[in-house]
């Protein structure tokens, strides 16, 4: 607790996966070639963004919890009782770092493959916070690193309470498959391949970005198949994620096997501003004449110039010089 403020170790390992992301996003963003501070300012509207996209994700594919008939839809909005997903984070938070991007003239595959090592490692992280809630786990194991499960209740009311509740005793009442350790490992090595690929073959637009998109969800169609926790089924019997991850994985493979186009090179060419219409006859009012500022008012036809006045000791254009 931080006064009356309760403190969830789920948010903190959130919130320093993001800190992971963004300053390794950084560094990587500026070794090539771009300006420091653009991943901050970029992130100032995708991380919100990710963390609306993550919460919608959630609440559409696990929509009876909430709507259903023993549902309270106001628990929709308390994503402090955790339920954050990856896919929907992540689509959301690319239209925020979209935002970003065009306001600091960066193209967007030129940033995502800058922070895409920074972002699985930041999934990584986040995965510690599953321990804490005694979440995403898998069928029952004897192996010595299984997740031991504790019955936790709420102290004042000794009502069962998984995430804010304390265990009661010190005999787990299961030991349980640790999927999202698994997650956690897999996210570590997926990073590390994003960095080894982008080194050795000068990845760029966007390619990185697709060996981390395609090398994550590879490992979580494989370990969304060992979990046994409450999920949205589909076609029959299919865990969504499962669908998810395999759609996304092919889609990745299909940009990584057609995009063939060799790393951008900063500085970008700046945005071309909106030109007024241009009227036959005329030039534009924002033409520039040389020598001089931009013309503010278009150039008068010859027949209606008026000759410009003599100085003085000169005769003026077109009259004889009559001085005795």
């Amino acid at each position: 607790m931080l006064g009356p403020v309760p403190i969830r170790a789920y948010a903190l390992c959130i919130i320093a996966g993001i800190v992971i992301a963004v300053l390794w996003g950084e560094k990587r963003f500026v070794a090539r070639g771009g300006e420091p501070g653009t991943v901050t300012d970029v992130a100032v509207y995708a991380v919100p963004f990710g963390l609306v996209g993550g919460r919608l994700y959630h609440v559409l594919t696990d929509w009876t919890t909430y709507f259903g008939p023993e549902g309270n839809p106001i628990d929709a909005l308390k994503i402090w009782h955790g339920g954050l997903g990856i896919w929907g984070a992540v689509a959301l938070g690319a239209v925020g770092a979209w935002i970003g991007c065009r306001r600091h003239g960066v193209p967007l595959p030129f940033f995502a493959d800058a922070v895409a090592p920074g972002i699985v490692t930041a999934q990584a992280v986040g995965r510690l916070g599953n321990w804490f809630n005694q979440e995403l786990y898998g069928a029952p194991t004897t192996l010595p690193w299984g997740l031991e499960i504790y019955r936790r209740v709420d102290p004042a009311t000794g009502i069962t309470d998984p995430l804010a509740g304390v265990a009661v005793d010190h005999t787990p009442i299961a030991v349980v498959q640790p999927t999202f350790l698994y997650e956690l490992l897999w996210n570590l090595l997926v990073a590390g391949l994003v960095v080894w690929a982008d080194r050795r073959f000068r990845l760029g637009h966007g390619r990185a970005f697709a060996v981390y998109v395609a090398g994550y969800t590879l490992g979580r169609f494989f370990i969304e198949l060992l979990r046994t926790d409450p999920a949205t089924r589909v076609f029959g019997d299919i865990r969504i994620n499962v669908v998810v991850a395999g759609v996304v994985y092919a889609g990745a493979i299909a940009y990584l096997l057609l995009v063939r186009k060799p790393r951008e090179v900063p500085p970008f060419p700046p945005r071309v501003p909106r030109v007024a219409a241009v009227h036959p006859g005329r030039p534009p009012a924002h033409a520039a004449e040389p020598g001089g500022s931009a013309a503010t008012e278009p150039a008068a036809p010859d027949a209606l110039r008026q000759p410009a006045p003599a100085a003085a000791g000169e005769p003026p254009e077109g009259r004889p010089d009559r001085t005795p």
